[in-house]
């Protein structure tokens, strides 16, 4: 994890049409608003008939699909993804879509999510002689498919789910059809939309938006839909479950303009914002936002305490990904290569700093420093959501739990590390009255960062392997 920058990292995302003549220029517009999922790599894979192609490579959207890139990939269906690796290293054989050509034709994999077994079926697949090209857990899913007895692809897709577990959204592009699925825990988002006569399916549904397609609904957890030339087909692959939905996706990753299982995730986080300034109220002249997710938290926290909300911190969005090292006098400099404070707007004044996170700590304690240099006489710090205790094991890059900052000092502990003058948290249940849920039993989200109670079953060996 980057030391200047200490966040819970993007997951991936996922994009995927079928029936339309420009398919690859539409994912690239897809991918494009998709990139807040994964900044390490990018690529798209179409289908012309029966002739697949591919492109993939290391860094953002318009670094991949320079020059001429698109015009080579022919073809009315595509998918596409954007990669943040939370399993597998950093390196092109990783980057997705994973293509394949075996005996029932040609295979494009993409996948957002983490599988908690693919050690064990790796290992299992190489003892029966499989050869894996890549160290990504996706390329488990390609073998097992590849591997099947069935007659047909989705055949053996479905037959495959019933031996993975874990979080995840795939799609899989075929000679004959694009298969969509969402894990049956619902951990990871898909939703599904139309654009004319063309299907569309993507993480999120500002994908549609920035394309102009429709949002039709979310795919709902242990279902796979598939599309092809004769229309859409819903089928269940596993049955139905208590909805599991990683509640980072309205506090953190997803973009505020999109809508995840019938919730806006602009208005989730103005409502979570409000919450704070109810139970975690500062004597304070101005608020602001970590930007970019924590803006929305920070607004909703101003309005309900009637304090202004005013622009305190800057980021320079040209530093989230460089192929130049720091030097040390550079990194000493900390979080000033990613913000600066606004100096006229926090000196001489008693600021509330709303976050969405904490999970080491030292991002938050350069913050505070920041704003005290730049004049602030108090700083009081407001986290959207409890204390991250726990790692995740489903497709979020946390630190292990021993690097987690809650995971071993107390509330007070964290606030005299970071330096702020006052620390508050939600809780588990008031953050989740944000969503109109009475009761922590009651709710269809993921916590287990927070509780360490994991939706699926996790064995300690597994732990440790992916913690590492």
């Amino acid at each position: 994890m980057d030391d200047l920058w200490d966040k819970l990292h993007e997951e991936c995302g996922v994009f995927g049409i079928w029936g339309h003549p420009e398919a690859a220029q539409l994912a690239y517009y897809g991918l494009y608003a998709l990139q807040h999922r994964g900044q390490e790599s990018a690529g798209i894979a179409t289908v012309d008939e029966l002739t697949m192609h591919s492109h993939r490579g290391m860094g953002l959207v318009t670094e991949v699909f320079g020059g001429n890139k698109l015009q080579d990939l022919k073809g009315h269906a595509a998918v596409g993804h954007v990669r943040y690796s939370t399993t597998g290293e950093s390196s092109v054989s990783n980057a997705q879509p994973l293509v394949f050509s075996f005996r029932q034709g040609n295979l494009a994999l993409a996948h957002n999510g983490n599988l908690i077994n693919a050690r064990q079926v790796h290992d299992r697949l190489e003892r029966q002689g499989s050869i894996f090209q890549s160290t990504s857990d996706t390329e488990v899913v390609a073998h097992l498919i590849a591997r099947g007895d069935y007659l047909t692809i989705e055949e053996n897709v479905r037959d495959s789910l019933s031996m993975i577990q874990g979080g995840y959204a795939f799609v899989i592009l075929t000679d004959e059809q694009l298969i969509a699925i969402r894990d049956p825990a619902g951990l990871r988002p898909l939703c599904l939309g139309k654009l004319g006569d063309a299907y569309v399916v993507a993480s999120e549904s500002c994908a549609f938006d920035t394309i102009g397609a429709a949002f039709i609904r979310d795919v709902e957890p242990g279902e796979m839909l598939i599309i092809d030339h004769q229309g859409l087909r819903e089928e269940r692959f596993a049955a139905p479950r208590k909805k599991a939905l990683c509640t980072f996706e309205h506090i953190y990753f997803a973009r505020p303009d999109s809508d995840i299982d019938g919730y806006n995730v602009h208005m989730v986080r103005k409502q979570l914002g409000r919450i704070l300034a109810r139970v975690a109220p500062a004597d304070a002249d101005v608020v602001i936002g970590v930007p970019d997710s924590s803006i929305s938290a920070a607004i909703g926290y101003a309005e309900e305490l009637s304090l202004p909300y005013e622009i305190g911190l800057i980021k320079n969005k040209y530093s989230g990904r460089t192929f130049i090292q720091p030097s040390q006098e550079l990194r000493s400099l900390g979080v000033r290569l990613k913000l600066s404070a606004v100096r006229k707007i926090v000196a001489g004044k008693r600021v509330v700093m709303v976050d969405d996170s904490v999970v080491r700590g030292t991002t938050s304690a350069r913050l505070v420093t920041l704003l005290r240099e730049a004049g602030a006489t108090e700083v009081h710090v407001r986290i959207s959501s409890p204390p991250v205790k726990f790692s995740c094991f489903y497709g979020i890059d946390t630190s292990a739990r021993d690097e987690l900052i809650a995971a071993h000092k107390s509330v007070e502990e964290i606030r005299e590390f970071i330096g702020a003058d006052s620390l508050a948290f939600l809780e588990e249940s008031t953050m989740l009255s944000a969503f109109g849920a009475e009761a922590p039993t009651e709710h269809g989200f993921c916590n287990a960062c927070f509780t360490g109670q994991y939706p699926t079953e996790i064995y300690e060996n597994n732990k440790r392997s992916l913690e590492r």
